[in-house]
């Protein structure tokens, strides 16, 4: 013998109609499209601490640079930060500033000149009392130091 399921049948006349929505139980724009609150909000509006100014972020390491993108190659129409002939900036707390720089060859007409403007701008920053500058040849420059501005400009982007 098999079992076979018992089914029972209800015979009804007729079923409620669901109950229709109405413009009042809609939810407004205002509440599906309002900004919900941003955990993230106070965070992200916080400034980051700079423990002095000569470190980058600070007025004194970010005026540094804003005068080495003053400072442009005679033959190439871009800054020399942009360039990528800037390795590195140090500025210390008490105002020495020391720039790590090459330049585009050895053979560069401006070889002699360009290091002694560097640190003649350099120096008449506010708040720097002492400029160095460091010339050095290793690694070589290269196209691949450019900022993508500076690509942009020379159009080889």
């Amino acid at each position: 013998m098999t079992d076979q399921p018992k089914f029972e049948i209800e015979e009804v006349d007729a079923v409620p109609a669901p109950p229709r929505a109405s413009v009042e139980d809609a939810e407004t724009p205002r509440d599906t499209f309002e900004r919900k609150r941003d955990y993230l909000e106070g965070f992200l509006a916080q400034k980051p601490q700079v423990a002095h100014a000569g470190e980058p972020g600070g007025d004194l390491y970010e005026n540094v640079v804003e005068a080495l993108k003053e400072i442009y190659d005679p033959e190439i129409p871009v800054n020399i930060y942009d360039l990528g002939l800037i390795y590195g900036v140090d500025v210390t707390s008490d105002g020495e500033a020391k720039v790590t720089m090459t330049l585009t060859t050895p053979h560069c007409p401006v070889a002699e000149t360009m290091p002694g403007e560097v640190e003649l701008r350099v120096g008449a920053v506010p708040g720097v009392r002492d400029a160095e500058v460091l010339l050095v040849w290793d690694p070589p420059w290269g196209p691949d130091k450019m900022t993508d501005e500076a690509r942009l400009e020379l159009g080889m982007l």
